[in-house]
């Protein structure tokens, strides 16, 4: 296609070159004619016609330049035309061998194709020999495979049949316990239905004798109603004989009957706030003489040198008490005797002491009671046997601080179990360290027992001294859930790992916060544990990719 239209440009430019030429060669005659025409005027005079023919020849002059210049770019372009056609038939030619080599590879690229599919086609039928073979090699396994089945079967079909006797023979064993256990449950049942309906009876009987006595005890009290109205008018006719203040008097009467009811109430109430306060202080010396018991003997005969006795530091306090009440006369000599846990107290008190509330020694321990009326000046005894309890306990408390010996936390209903003090983090560990450099951790320790806590450093693991310092400042007395710091600085002198842990000392026992120290390390890791090229075809090329991973500080060669 090239080089039809370059031969087009090259025969277009021929004539047109050809057509310039003759242009130029009329336009030379032409000119010559103006010549001779402008001599011819000139020899006759005639200035007129020589001026107008001089400028017809000035024009052809122009203009047969203007064909010269033309004439010489087309033979330009008409030589680079024939530059470029003899290019291109030489190009052409080189094509044509080409062609002809391509030709000839393809007809050997053919061949070389025709003998491998007839390689191919041979391997294939040696693979489906193959695979006939394997095939009926399979069958045969797969025969022997189901007379081996079917023999267990059989095998498996006997040994049921002998299991299932023996399973019948203990399930009516198991239906015969069954039975007679139900047997026996109904029995209970019907013992326990008939109890019932006594029960139910008793209580009819109970409710019906009840229902008599509340009547005759709202009877009584209607005959008591009329007995006392009876008597205020009686007091409303005396009161107005002697000329008083008749609503005066009958509300100090009512009022002077309702404190006698409070202050016989209150009585009751007392007798039994103290027999409730001696049980509890029974309790408590039971607690601590079992206590007492699970330590060294030793450390218990010197418990029991040093301190007295609560319950008869109680009984003694009121023994005085009762004495010098019945020297001054408050009290009457009677007084009704109790079993030993129970104190002695007296039949009739000061109406002041009877207006007291006793107020216990531990706030919180028992219910906080306020003294609504007055606080009596003497000392009440109850309070001289609590403190006598509370200088003990606090005793042994300290000497359990002290020597160690871990005491309980509980709160009422449940008891803390395990250490009573949490950090966070629970592991103190420095990772990937350089020697040379200093690392600081800030760890926070939360009080997790249900009462006051303390907490003091004991301090760290041997093998960490050189390496490891701890700053802790005791907080002191710490409230259930509050915390504290305290900063573990890391001094690295030698590449190798540490372990240990930094040791503390509470009320409830001894605790410890592990710490680590773990140089850099190289984990190199594959992602893919199987490589999975799936189902191939012969001849058939599958790539899998695999990424090995450097998951730690230290970098490290492979291959």
């Amino acid at each position: 296609k090239n080089l039809r239209n370059i031969t087009d440009v090259f025969v277009s430019c021929s004539d047109a070159l050809s057509a310039c030429r003759l242009r130029s060669k009329m336009l030379a005659k032409q000119l010559d004619h103006v010549d001779m025409e402008i001599e011819r005027e000139g020899e006759a005079g005639n200035v007129a016609a020589v001026s107008r023919l001089q400028a017809v020849s000035s024009r052809l002059c122009t203009e047969l330049e203007r064909e010269k210049e033309h004439e010489l770019t087309l033979a330009l372009t008409l030589k680079q035309n024939l530059v470029e056609l003899w290019q291109i038939e030489t190009e052409q030619e080189k094509y044509d061998i080409l062609r002809e080599q391509l030709q000839k590879d393809e007809e050997e690229l053919q061949m070389q194709y025709q003998e491998e599919r007839e390689v191919r086609i041979w391997k294939e039928k040696i693979t489906a020999l193959q695979a006939e073979g394997t095939r009926r090699t399979r069958e045969k396994r797969e025969k022997e495979a189901q007379r081996e089945r079917e023999e267990r079967n059989k095998k498996l079909l006997e040994d049921a049949k002998r299991n299932h006797e023996k399973a019948v023979c203990f399930l009516r064993q198991s239906m015969a316990r069954i039975h007679e256990k139900n047997a026996k449950e109904e029995a209970k049942a019907q013992e326990h239905m008939e109890r019932r309906i006594q029960a139910v009876l008793s209580l009819k009987s109970s409710i019906t004798s009840n229902r008599e006595r509340l009547q005759t005890l709202q009877i009584l009290n209607k005959a008591k109603a009329l007995e006392a109205k009876k008597e205020e008018m009686k007091m409303r006719e005396a009161i107005l004989a002697e000329g008083g203040n008749v609503v005066r008097e009958i509300f100090l009467h009512k009022r002077q009957q309702e404190h006698e009811k409070r202050k016989e109430a209150f009585r009751e109430q007392q007798k039994s706030r103290k027999m409730e306060i001696v049980s509890r202080i029974l309790q408590e010396r039971a607690a601590t003489h079992k206590q007492s018991k699970s330590q060294s003997p030793t450390k218990a005969i010197k418990a029991r040198g040093e301190l007295e006795d609560p319950l008869l530091q109680s009984r003694k306090a009121w023994q005085r008490e009762e004495t010098c009440k019945h020297a001054d006369g408050e009290i009457p000599q009677s007084s009704e005797n109790r079993p030993q846990d129970v104190l002695q107290e007296s039949g009739d008190e000061d109406t002041e002491r009877d207006k007291t509330l006793l107020v216990p020694e531990f706030p919180g321990l028992w219910n906080q009671e306020y003294d609504l009326h007055k606080v009596p000046k003497a000392e009440d005894p109850t309070q001289l046997a609590l403190r006598a309890i509370r200088t003990q306990m606090t005793k042994k408390k300290m000497e359990k601080l002290q020597t160690g010996i871990p005491h309980k936390q509980s709160v009422p209903a449940q008891e803390h179990k395990g250490c009573a003090f949490h950090s966070k983090p629970s592991c103190i560990h420095f990772k990937d360290f350089d020697v040379g450099q200093i690392y600081k951790k800030k760890i926070v320790l939360t009080n997790a027992s249900y009462s006051v806590n303390y907490c003091r450093l004991v301090g760290i693991s041997e093998c960490l001294k050189d390496f490891i310092s701890v700053h802790f400042d005791p907080p002191g007395k710490m409230s259930s859930g509050m915390s504290c710091e305290f900063l573990v600085t890391f001094k690295p002198m030698i590449n190798k790992g540490l372990e240990g842990a930094v040791m503390f000392m509470a009320q409830t026992g001894s605790f410890s916060v592990p710490l680590k120290c773990t140089v850099k390390t190289c984990m190199l890791a594959l992602d893919k544990e199987l490589i999975d090229f799936g189902s191939l075809v012969v001849g058939e090329t599958i790539s899998r990719p695999i990424s090995l991973t450097n998951s730690g500080a230290l970098g490290a060669r492979f291959r």
